[in-house]
């Protein structure tokens, strides 16, 4: 039988996470797939830099935590046009990797979501959506 946890539990996991990473999180985007795990080197080109709010995920509640605040870049740092593949999440020194995953467009389904997944130096980008669920449900 799986682990089953309290809605409080999966709760204080989620804010715990944020805890850890820390204010000023810095997001990055890159092309192409993930690294096999965060102690892995960056793979990919680099396609935008996101200093993200200092509170940049809402208090976890019924075992989930979204984003908090405007999480934008102004001025994308890709060259010619290139698709988003994958984000890493850093902690303010933009380092120390804490959290991977995929990237969709809004509504395809992947765990951060963008306006446009076509990134060219120099454009805005959004993040339209990202959200946290804790196991154990």
């Amino acid at each position: 039988m799986a682990l089953k946890l309290s809605t409080a539990v999966r709760n204080a996991l989620l804010d715990a996470i944020e805890a850890a990473i820390g204010a000023a999180a810095v997001l990055k985007i890159f092309s192409g797939s993930a690294p096999a795990n965060c102690a892995a080197a960056d793979s990919g080109t680099l396609l935008a830099t996101l200093t993200l709010p200092a509170d940049w995920m809402a208090a976890a509640s019924g075992g989930t935590k979204a984003r908090s605040g405007t999480w934008e870049d102004l001025s994308a740092d890709a060259g010619a046009p290139t698709n988003a593949g994958h984000f890493r999440l850093y902690a303010a020194d933009g380092t120390s990797c804490h959290l991977q995953g995929s990237i969709t467009v809004t509504g395809g389904g992947g765990d951060l979501t963008l306006d446009s997944i076509a990134i060219t130096a120099g454009q805005a980008i959004a993040i339209t959506g990202f959200t946290l669920t804790a196991p154990g449900a």
